[in-house]
């Protein structure tokens, strides 16, 4: 793929680093997952309690969406071929690996220069990120959804020719997390409206599809999220219920949300936890990355044009809009770390790039101002140098 996309030979070198580090995660995972628990483990085993099928027992009883959609995944490989759960993670993980590659070769491709921080680039350096690879290294929602969601931004990014990339792509995106997929149709109708990419009889049709088929998909989000409607009041409801729930459940990374203002909980969901927050190893390296997001939020102000947005591309434009209604949602209704930390893997690696973009956009225009300038004092240079041969030829 490397190849395919003309990619430099040491960003080549970079995916077969990545799908080695990736690998190591998913052994990780597995070690984790059998000392520590989780609904990995369950949905492998074909074991999972809220999901009670009535009859008979065949492949399809477990077709359905979220938990139902997992199970029906892990079917065959589990029951039939009786793959171990190590082998499974390895499967799973690996589909999260090509999300990554999907993203690593659009960044390589799209993103106009590099950026530093502490002297180190910022890419391929991202995709380093602990978190991005652990919560999609295993078998689960989270491998499938981030996987789904990064090949559905690859093929729109070509979708002319991409088209039934994206189709299947949003198949495993809204079975895997219906919200999700609703998520993605808005944010891919808004991305198209309001770049210059197509037509306006085009743009009509895409808006008034997107309409009828977010408002199809709505009732999934509100039965996800546990709420009649969308009202500040309901979100502010299911936050004090959260916290109720923490309290009464003794747990660790529990977070009253419920007492926070709108602005504390967006703040809660997108960078914590922080240092003072950490209370296991993921959660500390989590920690370090989300003081990177922190440090590369205050350059969204001072980066920020009109023109950064409208050249940005068509698959991050996607990306940021999608990102902002689930941060919306998820930040009035999870008062967990821990399951914030796992559930914003999903969409968090947008915003970093969308800091990322600006930040490249604008310092490839401050060094195109400087060229123009260094070629405009050239000139003037070789102008004056000109009439002085003149006038020294003249005398």
């Amino acid at each position: 793929m490397a190849k395919k996309f003309s990619l430099p030979y040491k960003y080549e070198l970079h995916l077969h680093y990545l799908l080695f580090y990736h690998l190591f995660f998913s052994l990780f995972f597995t070690w984790y997952i059998l000392n520590f628990g989780g609904d990995s483990k369950g949905y492998w085993g074909m074991v999972m309690e809220q999901v009670l099928i009535k009859g008979e027992i065949t492949w399809f009883s477990y077709f359905g969406t979220s938990t139902t959609f997992i199970l029906w995944l892990c079917y065959m490989p589990s029951k039939i071929l009786g793959l171990s759960y190590l082998t499974g993670n390895i499967l799973f993980g690996f589909l999260g690996f090509i999300g990554i590659r999907y993203l690593f070769v659009l960044v390589a491709t799209k993103f106009p220069v590099n950026h530093y921080v502490l002297n180190l680039p910022l890419f391929p350096l991202i995709f380093y990120i602990p978190n991005l690879h652990f919560w999609s290294s295993g078998v689960g929602k989270d491998s499938i959804s981030f996987w789904a969601i990064a090949w559905f931004l690859f093929a729109i990014q070509e979708y002319k020719s991409r088209w039934w990339q994206a189709g299947i792509a949003l198949f495993f995106a809204y079975y895997t997390r219906p919200h999700i997929g609703q998520a993605l149709i808005g944010a891919i109708a808004i991305a198209l409206v309001l770049g210059s990419e197509i037509k306006i009889s085009y743009k009509i049709f895409l808006g008034a599809l997107a309409l009828i088929g977010t408002s199809y998909l709505s009732s999934t989000t509100l039965d996800f999220l546990e709420i009649s409607d969308f009202s500040l009041d309901e979100m502010t409801g299911k936050a004090e219920k959260t916290a109720f729930l923490l309290k009464s459940g003794n747990v660790k990374s529990g977070v009253d949300i419920s007492s926070y203002p709108w602005p504390l909980r967006i703040f809660t969901y997108m960078f914590r936890p922080l240092f003072l927050d950490a209370h296991n190893v993921m959660a500390l390296l989590s920690s370090f990355e989300n003081a990177l997001y922190l440090y590369l939020s205050f350059f969204i102000y001072r980066n920020w044009t009109p023109e950064a947005l409208r050249d940005m591309p068509v698959f991050l434009k996607t990306g940021i809009i999608m990102f902002i209604p689930i941060t919306l949602a998820f930040a009035n209704s999870l008062g967990n770390l821990g399951v914030i930390m796992r559930m914003k893997n999903m969409t968090m690696i947008y915003f970093l790039l969308f800091c990322f973009f600006l930040i490249a956009y604008n310092k490839k225009l401050r060094y195109q101002k400087l060229q123009e300038k260094l070629k405009y004092y050239k000139q003037r240079e070789e102008v004056i140098s000109k009439k002085r041969e003149m006038e020294l030829k003249k005398g």
